[in-house]
């Protein structure tokens, strides 16, 4: 069996590449650079180089596939229609070839896309027009019908381990820069979290058993206290953890400060008994404490 994962050399993408070779899985791997291209050789991972805006190297890949995990999307939070808008086209081309085959396109997606306040879960579907990204959700499950065994697997907020380079890792930065670690308001505002390798497991499964048009939540912790993550960050870096108000968390943490006031409170009941996956791996705090995140 040979399949097809974008974003493979990314954090979460070459933990799912290990977790496919453990299985016995082939993969074919997107590489836009000659770093990346070299990276995923070193793993055993057939390179098609190209990207996602290069529909051409796409559609090739899924022809030589078994079936697609699509990790891969453009980080750019300065131009969000614009990554969400590649992020469907390329998932449509995909769609597109493995129409008829009930072949997988497992898809990326977001907890923090749906419910916010609210206990976010598997049964909430994505909206149309909520959010740039909500729209090639929306799309992608409506490959279903068109004969694709389309699944999307929402991530938490944070998905956490040693190597990290996304939100955790951008907030510790920001406080060595500003000499404090933030919350806003109470701080009792919270965040779902998954290590990178019990993520990796489930979009497996999602590519193993799915059905068309599922929708599942890597998600081990339901929701840490933001404030908690501050502390955690404070205590990291020896330095004092303060609350902002909202206005004074978008002059501190910029862009940043939405996602920290964030309330993304999110089950994966149904995920975990439909799948039989049960995440083990540290919880987020654990991680932050004992890997990487402060050397």
């Amino acid at each position: 069996m040979r399949i097809f994962v974008t974003g493979a050399s990314g954090f979460v993408g070459s933990a799912i590449v290990k977790k496919l070779h453990a299985r016995g899985y082939q993969v074919l791997g997107l590489a836009r650079s000659d770093a990346s291209a070299e990276k995923l050789q070193r793993q055993g991972v057939t390179v098609i180089r190209g990207d996602l805006e290069d529909i051409a190297s796409l559609r090739a890949a899924v022809q030589q596939s078994d079936g697609v995990i699509h990790a891969g999307y453009i980080h750019d939070f300065s131009r969000m229609d614009h990554a969400a808008a590649v992020d469907q086209r390329a998932i449509l081309a995909m769609g597109e070839e493995l129409a008829g085959s009930n072949r997988p396109l497992i898809v990326t997606s977001g907890t923090a896309l749906v419910a916010p306040g609210r206990m976010a879960t598997e049964q909430d579907p994505p909206a149309a027009g909520a959010h740039p990204r909500s729209d090639s959700n929306v799309a992608a499950l409506a490959l279903a019908d068109k004969g694709v065994r389309v699944a999307l697997v929402r991530l938490p907020p944070t998905v956490h381990g040693a190597g990290d380079h996304g939100f955790v890792p951008i907030l510790i930065n920001l406080a060595k820069e500003k000499g404090a670690a933030v919350y806003v308001e109470s701080g009792e505002n919270r965040w779902p979290a998954i290590n990178r390798f019990d993520a990796a497991e489930l979009f497996c499964l999602a590519a193993e058993k799915a059905e068309a048009g599922t929708i599942l939540h890597a998600v081990q912790e339901e929701g840490i206290a933001f404030r908690q993550i501050a502390e955690t960050i404070a205590s990291g870096l020896s330095l004092p953890v303060k609350s902002l108000t909202m206005d004074e968390a978008q002059s501190w943490l910029g862009w940043m400060a939405r996602f920290a006031a964030i309330d993304n409170l999110s089950s994966s009941e149904w995920t975990r008994k439909t799948f039989n996956w049960q995440p083990n791996g540290p919880g987020l705090l654990q991680d932050m404490r004992e890997t990487d995140y402060f050397r």
